[in-house]
């Protein structure tokens, strides 16, 4: 039987909330290896992600979260980050103001739907204390987080997305 290609995009939603299973190694080293080979201008890969499995450091990026709570619920939380300088250093202000965040953002998306054909549920969370973040994941200065993604087996049913 023939699955439908596309079936990981459309299976994909925002979960907010997800059961305790830990998530092996090997398919969180997938998850990355699926953002990393997303597309970026020039192929500078202007990321750094930070993987997150600390309880203690999971409640600290949901408070950074404004109190989504359910970003600490998640087994594991995925902290994509852009390197504007790598960016900047191929495509001068456009690649520091513009595309490092489409890069960001195409590894982000990329995440999602990886996560889905693996059978997890994910959330892209963008609402967010840039510098509570930072702290919480201890990255250095030159960095800047754009998105928080709780990954994990979903603790709730998907009601279909209105489009």
């Amino acid at each position: 039987m023939n699955q439908d290609p596309l079936a990981p995009l459309f299976a994909r939603f925002s979960c907010r909330a997800f059961r305790p299973d830990p998530i092996p190694e090997e398919e969180v080293r997938r998850l990355l290896e699926a953002m990393r080979r997303a597309p970026s201008a020039g192929n500078l890969q202007p990321w750094h992600f930070f993987v997150v499995r600390s309880a203690e450091i999971r409640a600290a990026l949901a408070a950074a979260a404004l109190g989504q709570e359910f970003v600490a619920q998640a087994p594991v939380v995925f902290v994509v980050c852009a390197d504007a300088a790598r960016s900047a250093s191929g495509y001068g202000t456009r690649g520091r103001a513009l595309y490092v965040l489409q890069d960001t953002a195409a590894a982000t998306e990329n995440l999602l739907i990886a996560a889905a054909a693996l059978g997890y549920a994910a959330c892209w969370v963008g609402a967010f204390d840039e510098e509570l973040v930072a702290a919480a994941i201890g990255m250095r200065a030159s960095l800047r987080p754009v998105a928080v993604v709780p990954v994990g087996r979903p603790a709730e049913e998907p009601a279909p997305p209105e489009r």
